[in-house]
């Protein structure tokens, strides 16, 4: 991780778009909110990406700490994506993304092509609904 470091800019909000920069990322990082999830359900979640872009943007952001690949030594091999603490603390900086999104598409009266923005209730590793 150190040498994708030293690429960041100094500006910390130059360095956190640099960051989440992508046309994927912040979608790819809103379906792991929630849960871990393995790299075929991402693939059916983020409509329009191909395999080789979700695999380059998963590792992306798992270089700057995002998110975890995790290996099961099953037969097949099972991996398993899911979003750190830091990817984690992004939450309410999508939200808020979203929501200035929202207002940008009313203010030019086309509040009807946007999707609403939803935060799904984060589910404990145990799979238990979280409080």
């Amino acid at each position: 991780m150190a040498g994708s470091t030293k690429r960041l800019p100094a500006l910390p909000a130059e360095r956190a778009l640099k960051v989440i920069s992508g046309r994927w990322k912040a979608v790819i990082l809103y379906h792991l909110f929630d849960r871990p999830r393995r790299l075929s359900e991402l693939k059916r979640l983020v409509l329009g990406i191909t395999q080789k872009v979700l695999i380059q943007q998963l590792r992306e952001m798992e270089e700057h700490g995002l998110v975890d690949r995790e290996i099961f030594r099953e037969i097949p091999p099972r991996v398993e994506y899911a979003a750190t603490p830091l990817g984690l603390s992004l939450e309410p900086v999508l939200l808020a993304l979203c929501q200035w999104g929202q207002r940008h598409a009313e203010e030019q009266n086309e509040l009807d092509h946007v999707a609403d923005c939803v935060i799904r209730p984060r589910l404990a590793r145990s799979g238990a609904q979280a409080a």
